[in-house]
């Protein structure tokens, strides 16, 4: 017996009975051999960190459009923090922390540039539409590339939990549903904490601080012990009904003074502008799209154009974007 088929026969043994088990995974589209000494959910992981797409999560926005200074989130602290509120809830709960260690750092492969300001004119943009959950399965099932290779070729329970981690989805196992309770545990608290140290708030409303904590680290912990007592031997991850209810409040609290805040979104038009004229540029320039974009149109007939120029625009990081649109766009001096 090697490595990996101890360990998959560790989790059968100790893991809980509703734990997603490696051995029983539905398996990946393309059948491949078997690891010596990782699980499929671990090798899953490993194929996501390694992956360019999560390399590039540092330089994209997560709430804060190019704010000056260190401490704020990016779209690479965020899926960091949520890896770790879900292997907490997990190992808690005698889930799978692998499964849900992988299910967390893929789950926002596919955000725009700027935040859900470039999902949203990318939304307005597409004939068909954009959801950021949804190109985050693209990007592993066919943007990345791997032993020359499209896609990263991962396990069903990999790929339905990275698909159905948004408010309002049902991943089809435990740990997906971590992942997406966690998301929101996540962004809540250091989208506040943000708001606070760029002044856009000085602080939550004094009902939140009693009923969930007084800073930072204690409203996560509330939560967090909320969602394993209450969802301790059952086969659904939930929270208190008031728990579950303050955090909707606290959310709602945030889209109306942080997310839709003029002195935060204050540049949000310049991005919008920015995206619009790159993609308006390569809907009449389709052939100067970079060859690896053009080979995958030349070689997918049921693709659209639209969509080979979202999948670039999409995979873009801020930074990248803005450069993309200066070349474009801004005049050379003469030389």
């Amino acid at each position: 017996m090697n490595i990996r088929e101890k360990y998959e026969q560790f989790e059968i043994e100790h893991l809980s009975e509703n734990a997603s088990k490696a051995f029983f995974s539905k398996g990946r589209k393309i059948q491949e051999p078997k690891c010596e000494i990782r699980t499929d959910f671990q090798r899953d992981r490993d194929r996501i960190l390694h992956s360019k797409a999560f390399r590039r999560l540092k330089h994209k926005t997560q709430v804060f459009l190019s704010p000056e200074g260190d401490h704020y989130r990016t779209r690479l602290t965020h899926t960091l923090e949520v890896s770790q509120i879900s292997r907490t809830i997990a190992r808690s709960l005698n889930l799978n922390e692998d499964l849900t260690e992988a299910i967390a750092l893929g789950h926002d492969l596919g955000h725009t540039p700027f935040g859900h300001t470039g999902e949203r004119i990318l939304k307005k943009l597409c004939e068909s539409g954009f959801k950021h959950n949804e190109q985050s399965l693209r990007v592993v099932d066919f943007l990345e590339i791997r032993n020359e290779k499209p896609g990263l070729n991962l396990t069903y329970e990999v790929r339905d939990g990275i698909l159905n981690h948004p408010l309002g989805y049902e991943p089809a196992t435990l740990e997906g549903q971590i992942v997406s309770i966690s998301d929101r545990i996540a962004y809540i608290n250091h989208d506040i904490d943000d708001a606070v140290r760029g002044k856009i708030i000085s602080k939550i409303p004094d009902k939140f601080l009693a009923e969930l904590g007084i800073d930072h680290g204690v409203r996560i912990n509330t939560m967090i012990m909320d969602v394993i007592q209450n969802s301790e031997n059952k086969n659904k991850i939930i929270m208190s009904d008031k728990i579950a209810e303050l955090t909707s409040e606290l959310r709602d609290f945030l889209f109306e003074n942080v997310y839709y805040n003029k002195v935060a979104k204050s540049e949000e038009d310049k991005t919008m502008f920015i995206v619009e004229k790159i993609y308006e540029y390569y809907t009449k320039n389709f052939d100067s799209l970079p060859e690896f974009y053009l080979e995958i149109y030349n070689n997918n007939n049921n693709f659209s154009k639209g969509e080979i120029i979202k999948d670039y625009i999409a995979g873009m990081t801020d930074r990248y974007a803005m450069k993309v649109f200066e070349d474009l766009y801004i005049p050379k001096p003469w030389h």
